[in-house]
C-alpha cells in the first residue's frame, strides 16, 4: 500500500513529538526562527518598495529593523519603536508581536507543563537513591509504622541513621501516612520511593546491595484470602531471588520477610543460609498467645524484650579466661547473661552452671544498652544464700472462652494440648462460622482427644448471649477478630473493645471484681495506637499482634542471630519465659534482699531470673504493669507473696 508525501511528512512529524519534551521544544525554536527571517523578509521587501522614508531610514539602519523585529516577537511592548513608520512596516511591527505572543506562551505553556510533569517525578520518588547502610523496607501494609518506630529507637544512638521504603504506593501517600503518625524521627532519615519492590532494575536503582538489612513486608493482610497470601509470599521469594541475582548469588546481607504458608517458607530454606529469614507471624502469635493465657504479665515482658527500648537482647564477646557460665552475671554491672553462642552457631539457654566458656564463645546477654555491657575479671557481687525449699506447681485443666476465631485460633488451641492437662475444655463462640472453620474446629476436636471443643454459632456482640455462656466461670476469656474475611484492622479492634465493654457490663451487674476473679482475659488488638483503649476495659493482658511482630521483624533486620532465640523461646520443647509466683523461690513474707540475691534463688531451680512483678503495679501503665526487668544487681528488692518472678525456664512448673 503506497503512502502520499503528505501522509508520510505527518508520519515523521508525530513521530518526532511523540519523543517528549525535547522534541517540543525544539520544534518552537525552529517555528520561532522560521516565523522571525519570514517577517524580517516581508519588511526588508516593504523598505525596498516603498522607498526611503524622510527622518526614519537615515536613523534606523536595515540591521537596526532585524532588531527591532526580534524585540517585538519576544517582547510586543517594544512595537512601540515603529510608531514614526509607514503603515505598511506597522503592519510587519503588529504581525511580530502578534506571532511573538502565540509562540511566547506556547513555549511558557511548555516549560511550565515540562517543570509540572518534572516536580510530579520527584514527588513519584523514582530518582536513585544513593545511601548507604541503611535499612531497606520493601512492601507496604500496616506494619510499617511500627517498625519504623522501633528503627528510629534502635538509632537513637547513631549520629546519622537511614530507612528507605520501596512499594508500589505514591510517594505522596506514605510521605503523608507516616508525618501524620511520627511526628519526631529523631536522626533517621527515612526515604519513601514509589517501584515495583521485586524488580531487580528497582532494586539497582535504590542502591539494595549497599543497605544493611532488608525487611520484606507482606503485599496483603493477614485476614486475605489464601490466594492473595500466596502470591504475596511468590513476591517475597523473587525479592529474594532478585537481591542473590544482585549479590552473585552470595548474599551478605539479613535478609527478613513475612511468609504466609510452610510451602513457601520451605523453599526460602532451601537458600540455606541463616541471614535469610521466613518469620510465620501466626505461629508466633499462636505460642505468644498460649503463653500469656498460661502466664499473666508476659506480654509486657515480650514488650520490653523485643523492643529496642530498655532493656533488649544482645551477643557478647570477652576474654573469658576459662569463668564458668553460674558466676558470670555478677561480673556484670549490667547484664543478665542466658546463655552462650558457641562458635559453630549452637545456641545453649541455661547452660549448667559449671559450663566453662571458651575463648570464642559469645553470651547471650539482657542489658539495658550494649554500650553498658562490660565484663569485670573480679566479681563485683556476692548473692546470700537464702533459705530454699524446692516446690512446683501442678499442671492443671483449664476452661477457656474463644470469642471469634481466625487462624491464629488454630494455632492456639494445638500448642495448648502441650501445656495443659488433660480434661481441658474450650468454647468457641462464633456468629458466621464458614464450613472451613468448622471443618478446623472439628478436625482439632478429634486429633487432641484430652480437649474438648464446642463451638456455639452466637452473635457476639450480643450481651444476652454473652451472658447465657456464664463468661467468668472460664479461666481464660480468648477475643479474636470476629470476621475472618475483614480486612479494616480499626474495624476488628472496634468489635474487640465492644466485646470487652460487653464482659465489663456483666462483671459490673454480677458484682465480680476484676482484681479478685480467677478469670484472665486476653484480646487480639491489632492497631496498638488502640492500647490505651484497652486499659480502660480491665483486660488482663494484651496482645498487640501487629506491634510485637513488627518488633520482631526489626530486631531480626538488626542481628539475625537473635532468630535462635526465637526459635528455642517459642516452643514447648525448648526454654521459654514464665512469670512465676515468688512464693516458688521464697518461704517466708515480704522478702527484701538484692537483686543478685534473688538471681541466686531461680539458679537452685535451674532457671535465670530476668526481673519480677508487682502485683499491686499490675494497672498502672506508667509502671510497666508492674514488671521490671534487669535491675541494678545491688537493688534492694520487697517481695510479698502475691508478686512474681520473671525467669527463663524450662516449663512453668
Amino acid at each position: 500500500m503506497s503512502h502520499s508525501s503528505s501522509q508520510k511528512m505527518r508520519y515523521r512529524f508525530e513521530q518526532f513529538m511523540a519523543k517528549g519534551g525535547s522534541s517540543i521544544f525544539i520544534s518552537l525554536l525552529i517555528a520561532f526562527l522560521v516565523c522571525f527571517f519570514l517577517i524580517v523578509l516581508i519588511r526588508a521587501v516593504i523598505l525596498w518598495i516603498i522607498g526611503p522614508i524622510p527622518d526614519y531610514n537615515t536613523v534606523h539602519s536595515f540591521w537596526d529593523h532585524i532588531w527591532y523585529t526580534f524585540l517585538q516577537m519576544t517582547d510586543p511592548g517594544n512595537m512601540y519603536q515603529d510608531s514614526e513608520a509607514t503603515g505598511w512596516i506597522r503592519l510587519t511591527t503588529v504581525l511580530a508581536g502578534f506571532t511573538g505572543v502565540i509562540l511566547l506562551s506556547a513555549l511558557i505553556a511548555f516549560i511550565t507543563t515540562a517543570l509540572d510533569n518534572l516536580l510530579y517525578e520527584f514527588r513519584k520518588g523514582r530518582g536513585a537513591i544513593l545511601e548507604k547502610d541503611y535499612t531497606l523496607i520493601l512492601g507496604w501494609n500496616e506494619r510499617v509504622i511500627d517498625i519504623l518506630r522501633e528503627l528510629i529507637i534502635a538509632n537513637e544512638s547513631e549520629s546519622y541513621a537511614c530507612v528507605v521504603i520501596v512499594a508500589n504506593e505514591d510517594k505522596e501517600v506514605m510521605d503523608d501516612f507516616i508525618s501524620k503518625r511520627l511526628s519526631n524521627t529523631g536522626h533517621t532519615k527515612i526515604i519513601t520511593s514509589k517501584g515495583d519492590s521485586s524488580n531487580i532494575n528497582e532494586l539497582k536503582r535504590v542502591n539494595a546491595v549497599d543497605a544493611k538489612s532488608i525487611i520484606v513486608l507482606a503485599s496483603c493482610s493477614d485476614n486475605a484470602s489464601m490466594d492473595e497470601k500466596l502470591l504475596s509470599d511468590t513476591y517475597a521469594i523473587k525479592t529474594i531471588m532478585a537481591m542473590l541475582t544482585l549479590q552473585n548469588g552470595k548474599n551478605e546481607l539479613p535478609i527478613i520477610t513475612e511468609i504466609f504458608t510452610q510451602e513457601k517458607r520451605a523453599i526460602v530454606d532451601f537458600f540455606e543460609d541463616e541471614n535469610i529469614i521466613a518469620l510465620d507471624s501466626w505461629d508466633i502469635m499462636g505460642k505468644l498467645l498460649v503463653q500469656t493465657s498460661l502466664t499473666s504479665g508476659l506480654e509486657m515482658v515480650y514488650n520490653e524484650i523485643l523492643s529496642f527500648d530498655l532493656s533488649e537482647v544482645y551477643f557478647y564477646q570477652a576474654d573469658w579466661k576459662g569463668i564458668q557460665f553460674g558466676e558470670m552475671p555478677y561480673h556484670f554491672v549490667d547484664g543478665i547473661p542466658l546463655g552462650i553462642h558457641k562458635a559453630d552457631g549452637t545456641l545453649m539457654l541455661r547452660p549448667e552452671d559449671d559450663t566453662i566458656l571458651e575463648d570464642d564463645d559469645e553470651i547471650l546477654i539482657l542489658a539495658d544498652d550494649n554500650s553498658t555491657i562490660d565484663f569485670k575479671q573480679e566479681k563485683l557481687f556476692t548473692p546470700k544464700d537464702l533459705e530454699f525449699e524446692l516446690s512446683t506447681m501442678e499442671k492443671k485443666s483449664k476452661k477457656i472462652l474463644i470469642i471469634g476465631w481466625h487462624d491464629i485460633g488454630n494455632i492456639f488451641v494445638r500448642e495448648c494440648d502441650d501445656y495443659l492437662k488433660a480434661g481441658s475444655a474450650f468454647d468457641v463462640m462464633i456468629q458466621y462460622p464458614s464450613e472451613q472453620i468448622i471443618e478446623h474446629i472439628r478436625e482439632i476436636d478429634e486429633e487432641y482427644p484430652n480437649i474438648k471443643i464446642t463451638l456455639h454459632q452466637e452473635n457476639t456482640l450480643s450481651i444476652d448471649n454473652l451472658r447465657r455462656l456464664n463468661p467468668y466461670s472460664y479461666d481464660n476469656i480468648i477475643i479474636l477478630s470476629q470476621n475472618p474475611e475483614e480486612l479494616s484492622a480499626e474495624r476488628i479492634d472496634s468489635d474487640t473493645l465492644m466485646i470487652l465493654l460487653l464482659l465489663r457490663k456483666i462483671a459490673h451487674e454480677e458484682g465480680i471484681d476484676k482484681l479478685e476473679t480467677h478469670t484472665k482475659i486476653i484480646t487480639q488488638v491489632l492497631n496498638s495506637d488502640n492500647q490505651d483503649l484497652i486499659i480502660q476495659t480491665d483486660v488482663d493482658d494484651f496482645i498487640i499482634s501487629n506491634k510485637l511482630i513488627t518488633m520482631i521483624l526489626a530486631q531480626l533486620s538488626e542481628e539475625p542471630k537473635i532468630k535462635k532465640l526465637y526459635d528455642d523461646i517459642f516452643q514447648e520443647d525448648g526454654s521459654e519465659i514464665y512469670v512465676k509466683p515468688a512464693s516458688l523461690y521464697f518461704k517466708e513474707f515480704p522478702v527484701r534482699c538484692d537483686f543478685a540475691s534473688i538471681l541466686g534463688q531461680a539458679r537452685k531451680r535451674d532457671e535465670i531470673c530476668l526481673g519480677y512483678r508487682i502485683a499491686s503495679l499490675s494497672k498502672d501503665a506508667d509502671e510497666n504493669f508492674g514488671v521490671k526487668l534487669n535491675p541494678a544487681k545491688d537493688a534492694i528488692i520487697e517481695l510479698e507473696s502475691n508478686d512474681f518472678l520473671v525467669v527463663l525456664a524450662e516449663d512453668e512448673l
